[in-house]
């Protein structure tokens, strides 16, 4: 597998993965258009366009991973690029029309709950 570094030929046949810098990434912009939060769920649409000088590889990757609603945080984890190089892509996308977004609803009734603190701390020690 190539990766940072490594000029190796790609030999067992996996997929070749690339990584850009996020300066890069996101022509050196470190502000979203839009608001988003780590748990909004964005979603492609299958339309909209966006301007050849934005589109790059990590857009295209970003808009395929958004096939099915998915959180700004997983984009940003599979995309392995900090959180607001993540958030600068994506609201590109909803600006040109091919990502929509809903932010998180807050549930009342899990606010405060033991129940869902105790599994929380379980999930997070468990990584």
């Amino acid at each position: 597998m190539i990766g940072r570094g490594d000029d190796s030929p790609d030999t067992d046949n996996e997929r070749v993965e690339l990584w850009v810098r996020p300066y890069t990434a996101t022509n050196g912009r470190t502000t979203p258009s839009t608001a988003l939060d780590l748990m909004s769920q964005v979603k492609a649409t299958g339309r909209g366009a966006i301007s050849e000088q934005w589109l790059g590889i990590e857009h295209s990757e970003a808009l395929r991973l958004c096939r099915k609603p998915t959180s700004v945080a997983e984009v940003s984890a599979q995309l392995r690029q900090p959180v607001i190089a993540a958030k600068v892509l994506l609201s590109d996308l909803i600006q040109s029309g091919a990502l929509i977004v809903r932010a998180p609803t807050a549930d009342h009734e899990y606010a405060n709950s033991p129940e869902v603190l105790e599994a929380l701390i379980a999930g997070l020690k468990r990584l």
